[in-house]
């Protein structure tokens, strides 16, 4: 599973941008990477594990904005086209999992 994470927050305001930063970092903290700019991205093992990160997105949320989470199978996120100007970009590699037996 991936989930993204969408945001449009305010920065007007000296308190907006500290909640709009603090939104961030929790987001990275908690292991998603910027995907693009106000979109960020998390590679999960299972449904439940993505559960439990939309979870403690949840509990992170900021009081003002727009915040949107998707998730997709690794089947639908492979059908992304992604470009870099006119060019066609690699897509992200599918992180590893740790097999144990």
């Amino acid at each position: 599973m991936w989930v993204f994470v969408f945001f449009d927050l305010p920065t007007q305001t000296k308190k907006d941008r500290k909640n709009y930063t603090k939104f961030r970092k929790n987001l990275e903290k908690d292991g998603f990477t910027m995907f693009q700019y106000s979109i960020y991205v998390r590679h999960c093992p299972s449904r439940e594990n993505a559960m439990v990160h939309i979870k403690r997105t949840k509990s992170h949320l900021p009081p003002l904005g727009h915040v949107c989470i998707l998730q997709l199978t690794d089947k639908q996120f492979g059908m992304i086209e992604l470009f870099i100007g006119e060019r066609e970009a690699p897509r992200p590699d599918t992180p590893q999992q740790l097999e144990l037996f």
